[in-house]
C-alpha cells in the first residue's frame, strides 16, 4: 500500500470517528428534549482569551488615570481597554494582556491552565470574582508595577443568560449544565454554571484551553444534554 492510500485510509478513519462522535451527541440532545419540556439550544459558544480586571485603585497606580474604552464587549456594559499589562509571575511573563472594563472592586487575573504552568502559578478553577486564597502576581505597564496578593484564576465555564432565556432552558440562576458543542472535534463539557440577570445576552464563555480541544470557532453552538439543579 502506498504513502497517499495510506493517508487516505487515515483520513476516512478521521472522519468517521468525528461523525460517530457528532452523532452520539445529537442522540443525547435528542434523549434531553423528549425528557424536558424546554428549550436545549443553539447557544452561541464564545472564547475567553488570558484577560485583567483592575480596581481603579490599580488601574491608576499603573496608568496614572481610570481605564479608557476601546470597545464594546458581547456583554452589555463590558468593554476592552486601551490599556494593556504585562503578567509576571515566577517562572515566565506574558505580555500586551487585555484589560477588561469597567473597573471592580478588586483586581483578578484570568487566565488557562497552560498559561498558569507557563507563569509558574497554581491557579485554581473558580468562578469569577471568587478569588480568596488564590496565588498572586505582579502587574506591570510601561512605567509602574502593582504586586496582587492574589486573584489569580482560571475561570469556571459558564453561560450568561437573561430571566428569559433561563425560562426557556428551563434553569434557573447558579444551576449546572452539561453542554454539548458542535464543533470540529465536538466534546461535552460537564457542569457549566448558568448565570442569570437581565443584564446579561446569551453565550457560554469557554477558556482557550477547551476552545483548543473542541476545534472551537466563531460559528460553533452548545446545547444542553443534561441539567443539574442548585
Amino acid at each position: 500500500m502506498n504513502e497517499e492510500a495510506i493517508k487516505k485510509m487515515l483520513g476516512e478513519v478521521l472522519r468517521c470517528v468525528v461523525d460517530e462522535v457528532s452523532r452520539q451527541c445529537s442522540n443525547i440532545c435528542a434523549a434531553q428534549n423528549d425528557g424536558c419540556g424546554c428549550e436545549n439550544g443553539p447557544i452561541p459558544v464564545e472564547l475567553s482569551a488570558r484577560h485583567v480586571h483592575l480596581s481603579e485603585k490599580d488601574a491608576i497606580a499603573l496608568f496614572g488615570a481610570p481605564l479608557t474604552h476601546a470597545r464594546d464587549l458581547s456583554q452589555p456594559g463590558q468593554f476592552l481597554c486601551n490599556e494593556r499589562v504585562r503578567i509576571v509571575g515566577p517562572k515566565g511573563v506574558m505580555d500586551n494582556v487585555a484589560i477588561l472594563g469597567p473597573s471592580r472592586g478588586c483586581s483578578q487575573v484570568e487566565i488557562s491552565k497552560t498559561d498558569a504552568r507557563s507563569l509558574g502559578v497554581d491557579a485554581p478553577v473558580r468562578q469569577s470574582g471568587d478569588t480568596a486564597g488564590s496565588p498572586g502576581i505582579i502587574l506591570s505597564s510601561k512605567t509602574q508595577n502593582v504586586g496582587l496578593l492574589e486573584g489569580v484564576i482560571v475561570a469556571s465555564r459558564h453561560i450568561h443568560m437573561t430571566p428569559e432565556d433561563a425560562a426557556r432552558f428551563g434553569v434557573t440562576d447558579g444551576d449546572m449544565v452539561d453542554v454539548c458543542l458542535d464543533s470540529e472535534r465536538p466534546v461535552v463539557l460537564k457542569d457549566t454554571l448558568v448565570r442569570v440577570s437581565p443584564k446579561f445576552k446569551l453565550a457560554m464563555h469557554i477558556d482557550a484551553d477547551e476552545g483548543n480541544a473542541a476545534g472551537w470557532n466563531k460559528k460553533v453552538t452548545g446545547t444542553i444534554v443534561a441539567r443539574k439543579r442548585k
